[in-house]
């Protein structure tokens, strides 16, 4: 269910993330690592009970999928970086900040909604086709658009029309007028069209942390007018001037909180075939290469339904997420077996750490520098496509504020706070729209001189950004770690995660060391390997493998003469000095 820390707003039916930790806590499942070999796992590969074996089908042997070449920015755009000065992050200030994201290595921003809201999230929508005031005009999101793709980068956005607000048109001519040419677009719980139908449990109102509120009611998803809207609404945010270049709009969408039945609503059901998949071929037709990529209601499921049934090209690996959170070896093998490996042809999991509705990493691991970049090179090396949440990496600190500040958005605030830009956290382009509002404000995670900004870290390299900076690097370098297939790898040591990407004619081997203690693994022989990155160390024997890890250590090698990587990850993680200062 939705996280109740703030009940009411984002995508509902979200899982509380401390409940999933538990729920993996008590789920694990035992691997036997006696019988070492430099080859997929075979047992490992077995389909969690959670997924029913009917939806998977085997991935295709190396076939590569150039979608995987992206690495994918996810951006709370209020909170990024201001152009305008009135403390909102806005369309200009992304533009103006694209080159921090080359920099970066990333090569697609994924926005939150733009469209006209009351809420600071911009969810639970008043117009869906107007942007936002505090954003900007169309004219700077096509301005965006194209600058993005002058680069080679590419742009989605977030959409969710399954809820609209008593200030849209549809509520405005429907409610009370049966003649209104809107009467079936919303659901109505009387014959006159006098009360909308609440959302789920119930929910009719939705107070913001500002004071601002709105009356909410769901859209009738199974109307032919709401599809054919829909199909309006998405064409002109892919290809704004109609022209039919489309270098002005989306390269794809974020479908938030899609559901086969809309939160269990016995008039919403069978959605998948009745309107996603019908909504995706229409699209399509009009741009072939446009991309959607679906938010799983339910953060348990993997997705494959939404696959088979809705057409969807991607879903999040919510599952795997949850399993490196845990660090623990036999959730991360095989949550990764079943996301990387089960997957249908032509479809792709997007791999991440962080979301604007999660806590922030590195507040749940308490800036444990290892375990953040462990994470990192799970996030960006496992396989798939990667997705990192703006600050996610500086370690930005936030965590949801169990409900402290009542029944409003908000608790998710500390989630989504300004980019830390600067190290005394003020400066040209903060985007602080939440100072002085509330005690989430009083309580902020921007703590000046901490380390934690792009000022410290960006000359320092053995920061988390620089760490960052080289993984991406490494992988940008190599097609195998950007395209390979996934493989996991038996070896001897509960600690120790290894794992194979194999491409035609090139295989990377990587290990992580998942403790705070030095580990060595014991593999089957193999191949010589010319070591890549990390300072792990792999000695090739006749009849075995050693690996050896410092605490949270971390090897790629590679078939053949790959050549060094020139970074700075041959110290030890767990040296590093934390320079966080909490």
């Amino acid at each position: 269910m939705k996280n109740l820390l703030s009940l009411y707003f984002d995508p509902l039916l979200r899982t509380p993330f401390i409940i999933l930790l538990l729920f993996l806590s008590t789920s694990a499942v035992g691997q036997d690592h006696t019988a070492p070999a430099l080859h997929p796992n075979p047992a490992s590969a077995r389909e969690p009970n959670t997924a029913p074996a009917r939806h998977l089908s085997p991935a295709p042997a190396l076939h590569p999928s150039p979608a995987q070449r992206e690495v994918i920015y996810h951006v709370f755009e209020r909170s990024f970086f201001d152009a305008s000065g009135d403390r909102n992050g806005d369309l200009k200030g992304l533009e103006e900040k694209l080159d921090y994201l080359r920099q970066l290595g990333v090569t697609s921003i994924l926005l939150t909604p733009l469209y006209r809201s009351v809420f600071y999230h911009n969810y639970f929508a008043d117009d869906w086709q107007a942007i936002d005031p505090a954003y900007g005009s169309i004219k700077d999101f096509t301005n965006l658009a194209k600058a993005l793709h002058s680069r080679g980068m590419k742009l989605y956005i977030d959409m969710e029309t399954q809820y609209v607000t008593d200030h849209h048109t549809w509520w405005k001519s429907a409610v009370g007028n049966l003649g209104s040419p809107y009467r079936s677009y919303i659901l109505f719980d009387d014959s006159l069209h006098l009360k909308p139908g609440p959302i789920i449990w119930g929910i009719t109102d939705l107070k913001g942390y500002n004071g601002a509120s709105r009356k909410v009611t769901t859209v009738n998803l199974r109307d032919a007018g709401v599809l054919a809207y829909n199909e309006h609404l998405f064409s002109y945010f892919a290809d704004p001037n109609g022209d039919g270049k489309f270098d002005d709009g989306v390269d794809g969408f974020r479908l938030d909180h899609a559901m086969d039945d809309l939160d269990n609503n016995p008039r919403l059901t069978d959605l998948f075939t009745r309107f996603w998949a019908p909504l995706i071929a229409r699209l399509k037709d009009v741009n072939p290469r446009l991309t959607f990529v679906a938010e799983q209601a339910n953060w348990f499921s993997f997705g494959f339904d939404y696959f088979s049934k809705a057409t969807i090209d991607r879903v999040f690996a919510f599952r795997l997420a949850m399993a490196i959170n845990s660090f623990d070896k036999d959730q991360i093998e095989r949550a990764a077996d079943t996301t990387l490996r089960q997957l249908p042809a032509g479809k792709e999991q997007v791999v991440f750490i962080e979301n604007h509705d999660m806590d922030r990493f590195a507040s749940r691991v308490n800036k444990d520098p290892g375990k953040e970049r462990i994470a990192a090179v799970l996030n960006i090396l496992l396989g798939g496509i990667p997705s990192i949440y703006y600050g996610q990496e500086l370690g930005m600190f936030g965590a949801g504020g169990n409900n402290r500040f009542g029944t409003t958005d908000a608790n998710d605030i500390p989630r989504r706070e300004a980019f830390e830009w600067y190290a005394a956290d003020t400066g040209k382009g903060m985007a602080l729209w939440y100072k002085d509002t509330g005690p989430w404000w009083d309580s902020t995670n921007l703590k000046p001189f901490d380390g934690i900004s792009l000022e410290e870290e960006r000359p320092d390299p053995q920061s988390l950004w620089n760490w960052y900076r080289q993984l991406l690097a490494v992988r940008k370098a190599h097609d195998v770690l950007q395209t390979g297939l996934y493989d996991s790898l038996a070896n001897t040591n509960p600690k120790v995660f290894t794992w194979r990407r194999r491409l035609a004619g090139s295989t990377a081997y990587l290990a992580v060391n998942l403790s705070d203690q030095a580990q060595q693994a014991t593999l089957a022989s193999g191949p010589p390997l010319s070591h890549v990155f990390g300072n792990a160390t792999y000695t090739s024997g006749s009849d075995r493998s050693l690996i050896n890890l410092p605490p949270y250590g971390v090897g790629i090698w590679m078939t053949g003469n790959a050549g060094a990587f020139r970074g700075n990850a041959r110290q030890s993680i767990a040296e590093r000095k934390d320079t966080s200062n909490r």
